[in-house]
């Protein structure tokens, strides 16, 4: 624990590592934490970077079954895979599944069998919470079977199942880490949407939700815990499911949304039944499942293996998200 205190602190030297999706939301704040603690940081990109950046950028092209890999991995140590097809809005795949599997199952695999003949020490794969399944009674647990709901959670399951099986064939050591929403600064998606709404004052019919649960994940708390565990001796070969550990109903998230911008959130009290209805109605039911719904997390098994513990609260995590709103 001392060194991995040391190494959180950039107070030592550490190896090479290579980080995939390093201009994403994730990898940017992570390359800019490892490049901090003194690590040698190679960033995967497609496209030319401006020079600027905390890493060394390595040109690889679209990440899937055919990417070449050999001068990104070549001298690393580490690789944190976070590349991946996500989400997609105005999906125009005729297969969409497949076209996951192409990116998250294939182009995974495939870095992670040419890093292994290269000699890469640990391979750190940033996954999903949605391997476990989109809704919870109760906190979901690393010994749960696995339930995929959508493709892109699916693409990810079975990533991981490759991943085991090639580690278990090469002796290069895995960590799976599955995630529930992310939010800090930059959030995409309807996290960003959430957090612009209510900075401009606009009515959200949300104020009623206040029965379900949901386990977050501040930004720097994810890159902390990747951070750890690159280097902690007992993260090899194991899963975690993270979170920051206050869970909290929409309506309670988007009232501490509205005092982190020290404007209060201004929630309209509308029936949960009537915003199922109406988002049915619409074609929305997955909005409303995300909106209404429970997700939780037990991340007891980080504390208890890494003894890490976030160190960043939920209320902090938000300022920090809003933090480019009220600039």
């Amino acid at each position: 624990m001392a060194e991995l205190e040391a190494f959180s602190r950039g107070e030592r030297s550490v190896g090479n590592i290579l980080v995939t999706g390093v201009t994403g939301f994730v990898g940017a704040a992570l390359a800019e934490r490892l490049h901090s603690a003194g690590a040698a940081v190679r960033g995967a990109v497609r496209r030319d970077v401006a020079e600027s950046v905390p890493f060394e950028p390595t040109m690889v092209g679209a990440i899937d079954g055919a990417t070449e890999w050999g001068d990104a991995i070549a001298g690393m140590e580490a690789v944190v895979h976070l590349a991946a097809r996500a989400h997609v809005l105005e999906e125009a795949e005729a297969d969409p599944l497949e076209a996951f599997r192409w990116v998250n199952v294939e182009g995974t695999l495939r870095l992670a069998r040419q890093a292994a003949e290269a000699g890469v020490r640990r391979f750190v794969f940033v996954s999903s919470i949605g391997v476990n399944g989109n809704e919870t009674v109760r906190p979901f647990t690393e010994g749960d079977a696995p339930s995929p709901q959508e493709p892109y959670a699916v693409s990810k399951g079975e990533a991981e199942d490759g991943l085991r099986e090639l580690a278990a064939q090469t002796g290069m050591e895995l960590v799976i880490i599955r995630p529930p929403l992310v939010y800090g600064p930059g959030a995409p998606g309807n996290f960003g949407n959430l957090l612009r709404w209510v900075s401009k004052g606009v009515p959200l019919p949300l104020g009623a939700v206040t029965q379900n649960r949901r386990s977050l994940m501040a930004l720097d708390n994810l890159v902390d815990l990747i951070v750890t565990c690159l280097d902690h001796p007992t993260a090899a070969g194991e899963t975690f499911l993270v979170a920051d550990g206050e869970d909290v109903s929409t309506a309670g998230l988007l009232r501490k949304v509205g005092d982190a911008l020290e404007r209060p959130a201004r929630l309209v009290p509308v029936p949960v039944w009537m915003l199922r209805a109406g988002a049915a109605a619409l074609g929305k039911r997955e909005m409303a499942r995300r909106l209404l719904g429970s997700l939780q997390v037990d991340a007891s098994k980080a504390r208890e293996v890494l003894g890490w513990v976030p160190p960043v609260s939920l209320d902090e995590g938000l300022r920090r998200a809003v933090a480019p709103l009220r600039r």
